[in-house]
């Protein structure tokens, strides 16, 4: 199986199709990466270099694989960062490619505005084309607490109100909404909503000393294998969840503020602790 994955890149560190891309090849897929922006380093560490891709060059990327006839083969897209609105306008035209050749393409859309504590950070037209017409158009969808509540419109501040906000949203166009870093006391929540039925995993909060970026991405690519490999969402999502846990315990007893991808790859097919998805609604 073949997947498009359409997201940042960067010369250092585990972010973007980095991260996503590692977690998909690790579990056994072909993967084909279309960068929006290329970056030295994560703009978390206070400087970096680098550049958002010119729309038209994203643009073109996705043409020459279509006429290669690669979009035709895709089992799957991804999309993540996307830099501008109209690279997000030229990813959604290839999905709909995707879909119009493989009608059982699967897209999963990682919303990615912003954060808790950090807000919105993408530029301008982002936040709306994603509540629009990508949502529209995918089968999953993975947005984190804050943007949950960006998409939906309704406070987040619950795992009740996490289920809620996540049906709002199933009500748009995906059959799954995956709502991560819902927090719960001393636990972080990650919970999987069908139109018919809810599962949340749950997982210490770990006392991570340093910030470290990637997780979203990590467990999106995660996700979207688990699904591929024909397994059902509660499956899916406690493999995916259970896989990242590893990653991050690797991380925090390493000290690192990149995630420990290479030095943990085993765990992210054979997760050493499973955490089981519990029935919530």
């Amino acid at each position: 199986m073949t997947v498009l994955t359409i997201s940042s890149a960067v010369s250092y560190g585990w972010v973007g199709n980095r991260a996503s891309v590692f977690a998909l090849e690790r579990l056994g897929f072909e993967t084909c990466r279309v960068d929006t922006v290329q970056f030295s380093n994560h703009p978390g560490y206070g400087s970096f270099a680098g550049a958002v891709a010119p729309p038209a060059q994203v643009a073109a990327l996705l043409d020459g694989l279509d006429r290669a006839g690669v979009l035709a083969g895709c089992d799957a897209v991804l999309s993540g960062y996307l830099g501008e609105a109209a690279s997000g306008a030229a990813a959604l035209a290839a999905v709909r490619r995707i879909k119009a050749a493989r009608p059982g393409a699967l897209y999963l859309c990682d919303p990615v505005i912003g954060d808790d504590g950090k807000g919105v950070y993408v530029r301008p037209g982002i936040p709306e084309l994603l509540a629009g017409e990508a949502l529209a158009l995918a089968d999953v969808a993975t947005p984190n607490r804050f943007e949950l509540e960006i998409l939906s419109g309704q406070p987040v501040d619950s795992l009740a109100a996490a289920v809620g906000a996540a049906r709002a949203l199933l009500a748009r166009g995906p059959r799954l909404v995956v709502a991560t870093g819902v927090a719960a006391g001393g636990e972080v929540l990650c919970v999987a909503v069908e139109p018919a039925a809810a599962w949340a995993v749950r997982t210490p909060l770990l006392p991570l000393p340093l910030p470290v970026n990637g997780g979203g991405d990590l467990l999106a690519g995660l996700l979207l294998g688990r699904l591929l490999e024909g397994r059902q969402a509660p499956e899916a999502l406690s493999l995916a969840v259970s896989g990242l846990y590893a990653v991050l315990e690797r991380t925090l007893a390493a000290g690192r503020r990149e995630l420990a991808l290479p030095m943990a790859q085993e765990a992210l097919a054979a997760p050493p602790r499973l955490f089981a998805a519990v029935p919530v609604g």
